[in-house]
């Protein structure tokens, strides 16, 4: 980590507040820039609305078309990796190592938990058990947390009893709390898991680095019975792999059946969203399960400890730290995980809006990507383009485009006075976007059929009735789209417009029955 730090001084820079001077107020200008533009965007259109409603009416209605058109591309994407996800599903990627040297890799799994219960994180290390790659190349690592107390250690130990005799090695480690420069959540926990394995296990055993693929799992990822397999291949047959991490599609598989209806359209919402990126994979990040070998955390110095978004800021370390040599290797293969459900409806909504608010706050990915462009001369000008016009689209869209297609566009009809409502644009405004929007909403057949091959079998205590609802559940992505997607987006940005960070918020585990994986 030194060798790095000496190379690129702001590797591990969180916040404008770590820094001093001119470099302080450069970061604050970035942080604030996603808050502008989104709000910029939508007090614009209002604006324009008063003003020049006829204006905001033509906006409205291109803006509706784009979105047919946007819609019909992202279907495309979604259905190109649907099929290639079936694809390697039912491949035999045991018998497809057979003349690759595997026998030397080492997978190391870290499970960060807390308070979760020890049913989940025992569902996830059995999965690991029941895995057709051999168990004496996987090594685990069950990561709590000091700040957990004496139940959460209990339960590691517990887990490291029942499970030591059936993997290379299970080891417990405990994150010390309150240390500086630490943000408390999953990233600094696993940083602290991933170095303390790399010297119980690898260095007490000489085992390479280069040769280590460890894999940051959420506490609730359930494995496929091949997923080692599958990673090793793509591992093993990739160029220049060391420079690569290699991500898996997440499917909300485990208590998908019981999960109220919010939480399941949230839930593969999220999964096609990650199965398009798959398609375009110059737009891919790391997000939550991810695996990157030990060669590349040692270089980097492991996990960024002082921010919310570890999960996508492992890709931008290494991006900064191999000046530009790093990219994320699309899987096209799942884990399965939780989707999110409390204790109640009430309080699985408010569950769904932290969720959201904190995948949404990945926004400080993008001063802390500018800011290391200003200071790295090293990264050709086109890939610090490319990154940096995707990183700021993206979460500029996912923050105003619900809200203008579902609500603001549609203010020239309210508040354009009576000199617009009598013109004929006034009237055809309504049934031009109103055609747009049902065209760009017709790709939720595609999702519903998507979604039912996904999901495991139905369990025998649901009816029929159950698969119906299932399907139909798509006609509440516009509600989706505006309450979880776009106001979350919002409010995570204006925390970093006014530089009230917001700190790790752990999804809560709760599951009313045990969980259900589709096996392939």
């Amino acid at each position: 980590m030194e060798n790095s730090l000496e190379k690129n001084p702001y590797l591990h820079v969180g916040r404008a507040s770590d820094l001093t001077g001119k470099n302080r107020t450069l970061y604050r200008v970035f942080e604030i820039l996603p808050g502008l533009l989104s709000f910029g965007t939508l007090f614009g259109l209002v604006a324009l609305s008063f003003f020049a409603p006829a204006l905001a009416a033509y906006f409205t209605i291109l803006f509706s078309g784009y979105w047919v058109f946007k819609t019909i591309f992202l279907s495309v994407h979604l259905w190109h990796n649907f099929k290639r996800l079936r694809h390697n599903m039912e491949l035999d990627w045991q018998a497809r190592l057979l003349n690759l040297k595997y026998q030397d890799i080492l997978h190391l799994v870290i499970f960060p938990f807390a308070n979760e219960p020890y049913e989940v994180l025992a569902e996830s290390i059995s999965a690991l058990q029941k895995s057709r790659f051999p168990k004496e190349q996987i090594a685990i690592v069950i990561a709590s947390e000091e700040r957990a107390g004496a139940d959460a250690k209990s339960t590691a130990l517990r887990l490291q009893k029942e499970f030591k005799d059936h993997f290379a090695d299970v080891i417990v480690t405990v994150h010390p709390p309150n240390t500086l420069g630490e943000l408390p959540g999953k990233g600094s926990n696993i940083a602290y898991a991933a170095k303390e394995a790399k010297e119980r296990i690898l260095d007490a055993r000489g085992i390479s680095y280069e040769k280590t693929l460890v894999s940051a799992f959420d506490v609730d990822t359930v494995i496929y019975p091949d997923y080692f397999a599958c990673l090793t291949w793509y591992f093993l047959t990739e160029d220049d792999a060391l420079h690569a991490s290699f991500q898996p599609v997440p499917l909300y598989n485990n208590n998908i059946w019981n999960a109220p209806i919010l939480s399941r359209v949230l839930a593969y919402s999220s999964t096609f969203w990650q199965m398009i990126q798959q398609e375009m994979p110059e737009r891919l990040t790391t997000f939550s399960s991810h695996a990157v070998s030990m060669r590349a955390l040692v270089d980097v110095g492991y996990w960024q400890k002082n921010v919310v978004s570890e999960d996508s800021r492992i890709f931008f370390n290494l991006f900064m730290h191999y000046d530009g040599n790093y990219r994320v290797v699309p899987m096209s293969y799942p884990v399965s995980m939780d989707a999110n459900v409390s204790q109640s409806w009430l309080s699985t909504v408010g569950s769904l809006y932290k969720q959201h608010r904190r995948w949404s706050y990945g926004a400080e990915n993008i001063a802390y990507m500018l800011f290391n462009f200003m200071h790295n001369p090293r990264i050709s000008f086109s890939k610090k383009w490319r990154l940096s016009f995707i990183q700021i689209e993206g979460f500029w869209s996912l923050a105003t485009h619900p809200l203008i297609l579902f609500a603001v566009g549609w203010l020239p009809l309210f508040i354009g006075g009576h000199t617009f409502n009598a013109t004929v644009l006034s009237y055809n405004l309504p049934i031009v976007a109103t055609w747009f929007l049902t065209l760009a909403m017709s790709g939720l057949v595609a999702s519903s059929i998507f979604f039912m091959y996904l999901v495991p079998q139905r369990p025998h205590e649901y009816s029929w009735r159950r698969s119906i609802t299932m399907a139909l559940q798509w006609i509440l992505v516009p509600f989706t789209m505006v309450i979880f997607s776009a106001i979350p987006g919002l409010d995570a940005q204006v925390r970093l417009l006014f530089g009230k960070y917001l700190g790790f918020w752990v999804t809560p585990k709760n599951r009313r029955t045990q969980p259900v994986v589709q096996k392939n």
